[in-house]
């Protein structure tokens, strides 16, 4: 869908419940000149609302932004499927997956699409672990594969199991500040799915920033040295040195008016906390691939 765009900026919104104003901010032109990927699933239980949003968008589309719709299938919401397709959209039919045997399957498949093989007790280890959910076992598979190899085993499944059971705000953040955009919007949903508090997730970014920022702005580079001057832990000093390799002190800057906006969108001021938070870890990332000092994220 996207192999010319690698680095499309990601957007993926439930459709129940969403507000039009949600989806219209993330259909507006994007600051940055980036490609965008927009997936809306479940539209079939799309309110009517959202319905004539996501019909009037087909009438004028950005040609910078890719939209994609999922129904289930089924008569609600038909006739937006239909506009659509009469607007020159393109359709996917896929199979409905529903028995444990077609999700274990569906692990295979995703596996071998990345050049890896997977045993039999590890997939299935892996579709009990996570359930019915195909984006997450799909995500699930390819992070296995880049962790532990060609093939995965269930001993492997476990440890990345017993990993993401353990992911925190302080997680996501190291992500984030690293520039990986990809790993921070999972480690984000992992976090969350993990019942980690949004105003935790939004402090650690926050403090992440703040730390790097002050380690940058202090000529020194040994360790030590900068522990005594901003009365740090030496590990903590090393960790920010490591995340703050790449950001430009203007960058930095900018990030820490996004992580202060975030504060307030999370404690009240965002309609939703969980698109505030996505929101912003995109922010951060674009602002360090576009001041950071020459190297890309």
């Amino acid at each position: 869908m996207l192999e010319n765009h690698p680095d499309a900026e990601l957007h993926d919104l439930p459709a129940q419940g969403l507000p039009v104003g949600q989806l219209a901010d993330v259909l507006a032109p994007s600051l940055f000149g980036a490609h965008r990927l927009v997936v809306v699933t479940g539209v079939h239980e799309a309110a009517g609302a959202l319905v004539e949003a996501l019909t009037g968008y087909t009438k004028d589309p950005d040609p910078d932004l890719t939209l994609v719709i999922v129904h289930s299938g089924g008569k609600r919401n038909e006739a937006l499927v239909k506009a659509f397709t009469a607007a020159g959209a393109a359709v996917d039919d896929c199979p409905r997956i529903s028995s444990v045997g077609d999700r274990i399957g569906f692990v295979r498949n995703e596996v071998r699409s990345v050049g890896g093989r997977i045993t039999p007790d590890a997939a299935s280890a892996l579709v009990e672990a996570i359930g019915a959910d195909l984006r997450q076992l799909s995500s699930a598979a390819t992070q296995l594969v880049s962790d532990f190899g060609g093939t995965v085993d269930a001993d492997a499944v476990a440890r990345f199991h017993r990993g993401q059971a353990e992911v925190t705000g302080f997680t996501v953040a190291e992500r984030v500040l690293v520039g990986d955009r990809q790993g921070s919007l999972e480690m984000l949903r992992w976090a969350l799915q993990r019942g980690v508090a949004h105003v935790l997730i939004a402090d650690a970014i926050a403090d992440g920033v703040r730390t790097a920022a002050r380690v940058s702005s202090v000529r020194s580079s040994n360790p030590g040295d900068l522990a005594r001057t901003l009365k740090m832990p030496p590990w903590k000093v090393k960790r920010a040195q490591s995340q703050a390799r790449g950001w430009s002190i203007d960058g930095l800057q900018q990030a820490i008016g996004v992580a202060a906006e975030l504060n307030a969108d999370v404690k009240g001021a965002a309609a939703s906390a969980d698109y505030a938070l996505e929101r912003a870890i995109r922010r951060i990332v674009t602002i360090r691939r576009e001041t950071g000092r020459g190297v890309r994220g």
